[in-house]
C-alpha cells in the first residue's frame, strides 16, 4: 500500500531548485531532470523506498510524493531539508499536504539552524 503527501514550494525559480535536487540525489539516487518540460523525479530505494515527482511552474515547485505510510514523514523531511537547505537565501520553506487532507512535515530555514 502507498500514500502521497504534495507540496507547493513558492520561489521565484522553480526549475532551478527542481534540477538541483535532481543533481544532488543523482550521487545516491536515480533520478531525473528534463529541462525543456520541467520535470523531474527521485526514486529512493534501500531503507527509505519512494518516489518524488517533480514539475516546475510559474514561481512554484510542486513535489508529489509517494511511499509506504511509515516511511512518509521521513522522505518528507528528508526531501524538505534539502531544498530548504538549497533555497536558504530564498527563504524557502516547505509544506507537505497528504492525501485525505492531513498535515505533513514543515521545513523551514529556522529549522536548519538546530
Amino acid at each position: 500500500m502507498t500514500i502521497s503527501s504534495t507540496a507547493r514550494v513558492a520561489t521565484d525559480r522553480p526549475a532551478r531548485y527542481g534540477k538541483q535536487l535532481a543533481s544532488h540525489f543523482s550521487k545516491k539516487l536515480a533520478t531525473e531532470w528534463d529541462a525543456a518540460e520541467g520535470r523531474g523525479h527521485l526514486t529512493f530505494t534501500g531503507d527509505l523506498p519512494g518516489e518524488v515527482g517533480m514539475i516546475a511552474g510559474d514561481k512554484v515547485l510542486l513535489l508529489h510524493l509517494e511511499t509506504a505510510p511509515e516511511h512518509l514523514a521521513d522522505l518528507e523531511a528528508v526531501v524538505g531539508r534539502h531544498l530548504v537547505r538549497f533555497g536558504a537565501r530564498d527563504e524557502l520553506s516547505v509544506t507537505w499536504r497528504r492525501e485525505g487532507g492531513e498535515d505533513g512535515v514543515v521545513v523551514t530555514t529556522a529549522d536548519l539552524e538546530d
